[in-house]
């Protein structure tokens, strides 16, 4: 039996406190934050402060695999998740128009169900679950400002407990860092001499987040030809169903955009934005819906990904990061709920299997880096040619070169449209969106696959034409005349070379 420490009682430490009790383990979960109200899910949303989640009230859609793990190893939960007014959206639920008169059901469909709900429904959920394990305590109101460790003789930190504010002191076998991005531990490892090597890259993007509710007797608009969630270079949106009747709505602006990134904080403005987007102004009818909230904003968006092994050796034992206290994504992505679940349950399957301390750290990192890093990699990939994008198109007399204008051409023209009109490319792009398959191999590394959109591609636009979205919104310079912005703003003078 082990005493396991866990730092932080967001998704990552909850998620941690799940998978591990019923393991024959004693859980400790440290909660910096008071204990949650014994509130509905509305009165959460409205009154429940969590400081040390800066997300907790943006938009969140959990992907296919983090429903599977609830699916699969914790049932009641899921129960427990539904009656609460979250919601299971199937695949059939996502199948683009064009496709849904053919759609005909596979086996592991079912797979691709993604929950859906604001994030204070699912941490409250969550918590009141996790509470009443029998082998898992919480502290609330707790303050870590250290940890207990020791350097051994082959040079690493053996982890032995944490310290509190005031003083006291608790013993662990194991600690879980769950304390998200902001996290003190790698300060904490550096002043004994062991500094965390971390790369980072950034986002590119400023995020904003407004909630809405239905009126009474209201439903969601149908799912049109006209996407509710797209990218326009400029600005990408999206909308996200939620529980209880309610949904938000994310605009995500390139850090270039300066201009429209400070309009898009007022309320007015978010909701002219909306307005001017065929997909999202449905949503907004005023019969239809009311606002629930302000805007919220996030800003300084980095990923990262920490490294506890160097030259094949763990810099700590008895130590375990998890979530964006190990590996921080973009938030636009939706995949740091179901990283930190995967997580948790990859140190709950290495804690079955071993018990020495470095086997067990490398078995934990290894299968985390076999896990994520694909996804980790695409996701910086897709993230550094955006930024580039969104600099070039405010770039006074920027031309895109040939392999600029191809690469674009074979996206929009090849493989968007490709997944608009083939059900098999389509499941097979969306196991890899959902983390249920590498993300890329269904094109990269399938050739019928990588065939069948490039035949797609080579009909061209005019036998194709019926696959194409109408128009998803505005030009920039016409958003900019509807908002009233100058239009010239935040232009890049060309240096020469």
């Amino acid at each position: 039996m082990s005493r396991i420490v866990v730092l932080g009682a967001g998704i990552g430490g909850l998620s941690a406190a799940i998978a591990l009790s019923g393991e024959g383990h004693e859980v400790l979960v440290l909660d910096r934050d008071p204990p949650p109200p014994d509130i509905s899910a509305d009165a959460a949303f409205d009154d429940w402060q969590r400081l040390g989640v800066g997300q907790l009230r943006h938009s969140h859609a959990f992907l296919a695999r983090l429903y599977q793990l609830i699916h699969d190893n914790h049932p009641a939960l899921l129960e427990e998740l539904l009656e609460a007014g979250c919601r299971e959206l199937t695949f059939a639920d996502t199948v683009p128009p064009a496709l849904r008169d053919d759609y005909d059901p596979q086996p592991g469909d079912e797979r691709l169900t993604i929950l859906t709900s604001r994030r204070t429904t699912l941490e409250l959920i969550m918590r009141r679950y996790a509470a009443r394990r029998p082998d898992v305590t919480f502290r609330t109101d707790c303050r870590v400002e250290g940890l207990i460790a020791a350097r051994t003789d082959g040079g690493q930190i053996d982890v032995s407990g944490v310290k509190l504010a005031g003083g006291e002191e608790i013993k662990a076998d194991l600690v879980v860092d769950a304390m998200g991005r902001a996290s003190d531990c790698p300060a904490w490892l550096k002043e004994m001499g062991t500094e965390i090597r971390q790369e980072e890259e950034p986002a590119g993007i400023v995020y904003f987040t407004r909630h809405y509710r239905l009126k009474p007797g209201q439903s969601e608009p149908e799912r049109g030809d006209v996407p509710a969630a797209a990218d326009l270079g400029y600005l990408k949106f999206g909308v996200f169903p939620g529980d209880n009747g309610c949904f938000s709505i994310t605009l995500s602006v390139p850090d270039a955009e300066k201009t429209l990134r400070k309009a898009t904080m007022r309320d007015d403005v978010f909701d002219a934005i909306c307005r001017s987007l065929p997909g999202l102004a449905p949503w907004l009818e005023e019969d239809r819906t009311e606002p629930r909230s302000k805007v919220f904003l996030m800003a300084n968006l980095q990923s990262h990904w920490r490294y506890m092994i160097e030259d094949g050796k763990p810099l700590t034992r008895g130590f375990f990061p998890l979530g964006d206290s190990h590996i921080r994504t973009n938030p636009l992505y939706g995949r740091g709920c179901s990283f930190a679940a995967i997580q948790a349950h990859v140190l709950r399957d290495v804690l079955r299997s071993e018990n020495d301390p470095d086997k067990r750290a490398l078995a934990y990192h290894a299968e985390v880096t076999r896990e994520m890093r694909p996804y980790y990699d695409n996701m910086v990939k897709q993230d550094l040619g955006a930024i580039k994008r969104a600099e070039n198109e405010l770039t006074v007399g920027y031309k895109p070169g040939f392999k600029a204008r191809m690469a674009k051409r074979f996206t929009e023209d090849g493989i968007n449209i490709a997944l608009r009109s083939d059900m098999d490319l389509y499941r097979s792009f969306m196991l890899g969106f959902h983390m249920l398959a590498h993300p890329t191999d269904w094109l990269l590394k399938d050739k019928k696959n990588l065939l069948k959109v490039l035949w797609i591609w080579a009909r061209g636009r005019k036998r194709n034409a019926k696959y194409y979205p109408p128009r998803i919104g505005p030009k920039r310079n016409e958003l900019f005349q509807i908002l009233d912005l100058p239009k010239d703003a935040d232009r890049i003078e060309k240096i020469a070379a």
